[in-house]
């Protein structure tokens, strides 16, 4: 976790029994939880570490529609909305702001590309926009880049990833949700084929449903109840500068860098061109699925075959209830984060605008992105185990659509009309 995350205070006192059980206090967990409070639910939710601890405080906190799959802009549409309305829906901040989102091309390539996307999301009524190298200049001034252009969202923006899953999380407890951290969830607990609950390292509690929200870490639950979802790891490094003056409040990402200002007056930068692939065993059980991402985005990746390989198979496939899982073994999940690809980004935002020659490094973290064969999350029931439904998979965008997200996951729980369609994340389509 970043050293800025928020810590939240939750009970230590297993219930016997609630309605719904949520496994895992990500942004996904966390909106649901809450939203199933506001409908008087009985909800507890459980985390193995802390509320957060992963890849919903170590994201880039951009909030957008740009570049997503078009069947994927409506969930995004909705979160914006979400977002915008969290801070007098919860009594806090979630450090949200609708500052924009530009997207640069070096190429022309790079720049017919964009063009496509606004094609392919022209009934949608979006406020994206192409620009000129111009435009590109006048927005964000003090650019060496020579840029053929670009594209732009008014309407996407930013939120706090340290602050605002632990800030949802404390309304939904004021709201009647139950929580616990250090509590991991091993197994289900099924009757005639259903669940009717799940058993922790504390003990069983008893429920009607369970949502599994666990992030990088449901593939591995749900192998061990005998359901297979295709999910392989990459490793985003990150960093974070002393405050400093910067050329735009806009979020921009070139081709090879990010950047975003910070809530403290810092900015978030990432290498966008360059992510690790810490090789495990499910590269080789699953890798063919991926083939048609790999021919198409191979160039960014960074596999390498190491500590992450042997780690993994010591945390085993298979266990009993009885046994400790692999959810204590690692009660959070900190990969140490590249410096070589960290200083990558800064250099090639150097060269693009040279104020960030000046900056000077806050801190450095990683996290870890569950990926699909498509890129797009599960948010659907698990037919085989009824009483099951999952959402995860989101492949480095389920902040941004966190809210609307979890809303979905708990309307799907609920047997509720949906907040958007849900059919492009199904579980069969994989």
């Amino acid at each position: 976790m970043t050293k800025t995350l928020d810590a939240i205070n939750t009970t230590d006192v297993l219930p016997e029994s609630t309605t719904v059980v949520i496994i895992g206090g990500g942004i996904i967990g966390v909106t649901a939880a809450l939203t199933l409070a506001e409908r008087n639910i009985k909800v507890v939710l459980l985390e193995k570490g802390h509320i957060a601890g992963e890849q919903s405080s170590r994201n880039l906190g951009w909030i957008r529609k740009t570049s997503r799959h078009a069947e994927d802009v409506p969930l995004a549409m909705a979160a914006d909305r979400l977002w915008a309305e969290m801070p007098q829906r919860i009594g806090q901040s979630v450090g949200y702001k609708q500052a924009g989102i530009i997207f640069l091309a070096k190429t022309e390539q790079q720049l017919a590309m964009h063009e496509a996307w606004l094609k392919s999301v022209s009934a949608l009524s979006l406020d994206s926009k192409m620009m000129t190298a111009q435009e590109v200049d006048q927005t964000a001034p003090g650019g060496k880049g020579d840029w053929k252009g670009g594209i732009y969202t008014p309407s996407d923006g930013r939120a706090e990833p340290a602050i605002a899953a632990t800030n949802i999380a404390k309304a939904a407890i004021e709201k009647g949700a139950i929580m616990l951290q250090n509590c991991a969830v091993r197994t289900l607990s099924t009757s005639g084929g259903k669940v009717c609950g799940v058993v922790t390292e504390q003990g069983e509690i008893r429920c009607d449903q369970v949502l599994l929200a666990g992030g990088a870490w449901s593939r591995r639950f749900l192998s061990n109840v005998g359901v297979s979802l295709p999910t392989l790891p990459l490793k985003c490094s990150v960093l974070r500068t002393k405050p400093m003056e910067g050329p735009t409040d806009i979020a921009v990402g070139g081709p090879d860098f990010s950047f975003r200002k910070h809530q403290d007056g810092g900015f978030i930068i990432t290498q966008r061109s360059a992510l690790d692939a810490p090789l495990t065993l499910d590269h080789l059980l699953i890798g063919w699925r991926y083939f048609e991402q790999l021919r198409t985005q191979h160039r960014f990746l960074r596999p390498a075959l190491g500590r992450e390989f042997l780690k993994d198979l010591s945390l085993g496939r298979r266990w009993k209830s009885d046994r400790r899982s692999p959810f204590e073994e690692v009660r959070t999940n900190d990969p140490e984060h590249s410096s070589a690809i960290n200083q990558e980004a800064l250099a090639n935002l150097s060269a693009a605008w040279p104020v960030f020659n000046k900056s000077e490094i806050e801190e450095e973290w990683a996290g870890i992105i569950d990926v699909t064969p498509d890129s797009n999350p599960v948010i659907d029931r698990i037919k085989a185990i009824p009483g099951l439904t999952i959402a995860t998979g989101f492949s480095g965008h389920g902040f941004g659509t966190g809210p609307a997200a979890g809303q979905l996951a708990a309307d799907i729980v609920c047997n509720t009309p949906p907040l958007v369609d849900p059919s492009p994340y199904r579980f069969d389509r994989l």
